[in-house]
């Protein structure tokens, strides 16, 4: 599979969409909820709901920081096999700056590959060491798992495919995500250097669609606005 296939595909809509399908859940089948629970936590994962029904009905719902997808896992809810879900991807901006993360909290990540041919399996045939070497966005990747075994793919992701990763942000949540930005940009302005203010907005609206606070927001608009002057 080339990126010419996947860029060709990714672009090809055969009938028009009428529906928003927002995939926002994946569920993870454990064989014990509090050590899943544990290690999820550990890895800086936000806890968004533990309900219980009865000894025999268990349902955690966790979100990985900056997604807008979240994980279920529990008891007495899902047929399906401990440590089954293999592959399930997380983009990331920068594998080594992610598997410098993980390391830190004592989770065993591999190391930096990519797949023979450009051919993906979920298995660990066909990986060859290191990065990409055409240094092409969407093809290097590191692997993890949890205790039991459900494994996931850090997939760095550096330029997007057209048509990916387009917010689905209506008028008015967009009037209001402005709104935020102008009023924190006038307080960066004040004491920055000359700059196009498009620039700075750019690098804070993407970091509130991906989970960060406004206050985290800011930071990284700073920090795109230096990085560009260097």
């Amino acid at each position: 599979m080339s990126t010419q296939t996947i860029s060709k595909d990714a672009t090809q809509i055969p009938t028009p969409a009428t529906v928003d399908l927002k995939l926002e859940v994946v569920v993870i089948p454990v064989s014990d909820v509090d050590r899943a629970k544990r290690f999820y936590e550990s890895l800086g994962w936000r806890l968004d709901a533990d309900f219980t029904n009865g000894k025999d009905w268990r349902l955690v719902q966790m979100t990985p920081p900056g997604s807008p997808c979240s994980v279920m896992f529990g008891k007495g809810f899902t047929p399906a096999v401990p440590g089954s879900v293999q592959g399930t991807f997380l983009v990331v901006d920068n594998l080594e700056t992610a598997r410098a993360d993980l390391a830190t909290h004592g989770v065993g990540v591999s190391e930096v590959f990519h797949f023979d041919g450009d051919r993906l399996v979920l298995d660990k045939k066909g990986r060859a060491p290191g990065r990409d070497p055409q240094g092409r966005s969407y093809l290097s990747f590191a692997s993890f798992s949890d205790p039991d075994g459900n494994s996931w793919l850090l997939q760095e992701v550096t330029t997007r495919l057209p048509g990916r990763g387009v917010s689905n942000l209506d008028i008015a949540s967009m009037r209001e995500l402005l709104r935020e930005a102008e009023e924190h940009h006038g307080e960066y302005e004040r004491t920055a250097p000359k700059h196009h203010w498009s620039e700075w907005y750019a690098a804070y609206m993407v970091a509130r669609e991906n989970g960060k606070t406004p206050e985290e927001s800011v930071k990284a608009g700073g920090q795109h606005m230096e990085a560009i002057r260097r």
